[in-house]
């Protein structure tokens, strides 16, 4: 038991929580992103998906609790990582590695609060419906999304948290790959046209939902 605790608490153990947890969100965002898209099909269809979803309580209060946990150890991880880097000599590492390293450690400073303060205004905004109660309409997701947005503040902090979790989106899944083994000269270059364009493509879609409020597509 002490061997296997002494296993997970080594950098090579917080690595591969990294990678496992970082899958975890990796596959909830898309999966998030890809669902919120239905809003470009009008009120009907991306209220429907959110009352299926709130029709199951058991699974969705599971998924919850499991994003919980995994962003609980997801930041132990990141944040004992850090340190660990922070201490060691650039020597110990290659030259590419700790000047990708550095720059992940620096942006995680800004990007990692930005994206908690996100997550929790999201909530309030369109969850509990404290953020703004008076535009708040249970059930109509859509008309909650659209009300938000309309508000220029509420959409440039959105679009800032998107660039903060592409950011985050880009080093984690760079650095995922690596922890599961794809770290090779040969397929480098696709790991990074990999993670770059995952990044892109949910920071992006997220993105657009307020641009296309503010712009009068979506209203």
């Amino acid at each position: 038991m002490r061997s296997a605790l002494r296993v997970w608490l080594s950098s090579v153990g917080r690595k591969a929580i990294m990678a496992v947890t970082g899958l975890v969100f990796c596959g909830y965002v898309l999966a998030h992103m890809a669902g919120n898209m239905l809003l470009y099909k009008g009120p009907a269809a991306i209220n429907a998906y959110a009352a299926g979803l709130h029709a199951m309580p058991t699974l969705l209060w599971l998924a919850r609790l499991a994003l919980i946990g995994a962003a609980a150890l997801h930041v132990w991880a990141a944040t004992s990582l850090t340190i660990t880097n922070w201490r060691a000599r650039p020597l110990a590492h290659s030259q590419q590695d700790y000047l990708v390293a550095t720059y992940a450690s620096r942006t995680m400073i800004w990007s990692g609060p930005i994206l908690g303060l996100f997550v929790i205004y999201h909530l309030a905004h369109l969850t509990l419906g404290t953020a703004h109660p008076a535009d708040f309409i249970a059930g109509d997701v859509y008309h909650n999304v659209v009300r938000g947005f309309q508000r220029p503040v509420v959409s440039g902090f959105y679009i800032v948290a998107m660039l903060a979790l592409g950011l985050h989106l880009y080093h984690g899944a760079w650095s995922m790959l690596q922890s599961l083994g794809v770290n090779h000269p040969r397929y480098n270059g696709i790991r990074k046209v990999a993670a770059i364009l995952f990044a892109l493509a949910v920071s992006g879609g997220n993105i657009s939902f307020p641009l296309a409020v503010l712009t009068g597509f979506v209203r």
